[in-house]
């Protein structure tokens, strides 16, 4: 597998749209609602739009980008994104910037799935959790400083500027793109683009037993990952005390045991091979998940057991979804556009429901506080992608299948 070093770091760069776009403002939402004299909570609208947004621009950039290749439709959703990032900055109330918010994420849709599909374009196997593992180094910086760029915006400028600065993001990954990003999808390799193929497709891709399988490993990954993210404030500042500055080292040495062990997933797949390697990893970490709620419901809960505990879950999630994503894409070389998007919707709309949960349960219906909801969804998605896990098809009878597509066999590689 042969391609420029400075590839994985751009298509890391471009697909952190998406952690960059969320975390950056979250902290700001309480002074949207005050520019704007709206009620407590109201800014939430604006995340929902944004998750609409990504769910309607996924599965119809993913079919542009097997048509027309891999460039095209990643340049045309990056300044989808740009232009709209700047509407967000300027706009005039919350239902505009809702509404923004909503075309921002159908153009940064083309920056979340062109990268995984040029990935299966460029490699397959081994090579293609290696790639994957590079673009992670990239994208995982993203959570651990945009949330502390955004409230370092918010001490010296407005919230207005936070849309600036993505706006510059947007236009920094539009040049970068234009400048120095090839289409590794060949004209003779692209289809149709007809409704009725495309809905066609996505049946084929969504009723193929690896696809579907090993999206649901990595999207109940993503479930206890938002249930992670949503409760690790209160857990942390609210219930163990710890002011922001600590927590803010807790959750920079959790994040670089995830960023860690994705580089090394390309050893333990080389070790154990992809599928053995995701037997393994999913079973640890049903253990560790079981054992944080066990020590929840025990009161035995404390920083650092917990800490310890959430990092090595954490970095498991290194390991497998790397190697979930690549098992997904497997058999899907000749329309990885359309089976990306399908995976990346399904991942959002399943991580991002933990999310919504974690926010709606209250800590008082639980002894012990705000723990036992985080770290019990957590082992629900656990317990979510161990049993996909385990209805993953033998890889040798994978390996000879065909997958049809618009009527012509295409032999699996």
């Amino acid at each position: 597998m042969r391609f420029p070093r400075w590839l994985p770091i751009l298509l890391g760069f471009l697909q952190a749209v998406g952690p960059v776009s969320i975390d950056m403002y979250l902290p700001a939402f309480p002074s949207i609602e005050r520019g704007f004299h709206a009620a407590p909570g109201s800014a939430q609208v604006t995340l929902a739009t944004w998750i609409l947004g990504l769910s309607v621009g996924q599965l119809a950039l993913g079919a542009l980008a097997d048509r027309f290749g891999r460039r095209a439709p990643l340049l045309f959703g990056t300044l989808l994104y740009t232009l709209a990032s700047a509407g967000c900055a300027m706009a005039p109330s919350m239902a505009w910037l809702a509404a923004w918010r909503f075309v921002a994420a159908i153009g940064a849709s083309a920056s979340m799935i062109v990268p995984r599909a040029m990935v299966r374009d460029l490699a397959d196997g081994h090579d293609a959790a290696r790639l994957m593992a590079q673009l992670i180094l990239i994208l995982g910086v993203a959570p651990i400083l945009a949330p502390s760029l955004g409230g370092l915006v918010l001490q010296f400028a407005t919230w207005r500027d936070i849309f600036w600065i993505m706006t510059g993001y947007g236009s920094l990954g539009l040049l970068l793109s234009f400048w120095k990003l090839p289409d590794t999808l060949p004209e003779q390799k692209r289809v149709p683009l007809h409704p009725a193929t495309m809905l066609l497709r996505y049946r084929a891709i969504l009723t193929e037993r690896s696809f579907i399988t090993h999206a649901l490993v990595l999207s109940f990954t993503s479930f206890a990952l938002f249930a992670y993210l949503g409760g690790m404030p209160s857990v942390f500042i609210e219930h163990f005390g710890l002011t922001p500055g600590q927590f803010g080292i807790v959750f920079g040495l959790v994040a670089a045991c995830y960023i860690l062990c994705s580089q090394l997933n390309v050893y333990l797949t080389r070790w154990l091979g992809l599928n053995r390697s995701l037997h393994v990893t999913t079973a640890f970490y049903l253990v560790l998940t079981s054992a944080l709620v066990a020590m929840a419901v025990a009161h035995r809960s404390t920083p650092l057991a917990m800490g310890a505990l959430l990092a090595a879950a954490q970095g498991l999630t290194g390991f497998i979804g790397p190697t979930a994503t690549v098992g997904a894409l497997t058999r899907h070389a000749a329309h990885a556009g359309s089976a990306s998007a399908v995976l990346g919707t399904m991942q959002f709309l399943i991580g991002s429901s933990s999310g919504f949960l974690i926010a709606s349960i209250s800590p008082r219906w639980f002894s012990g506080g705000p723990v036992l909801p985080m770290v019990g969804l957590m082992l629900t998605g656990a317990i979510g992608m161990k049993i996909a896990d385990l209805c993953r098809p033998n890889p040798l009878a994978a390996a000879t299948a065909t997958v049809p597509d618009h009527g012509h066999p295409i032999t699996v590689p």
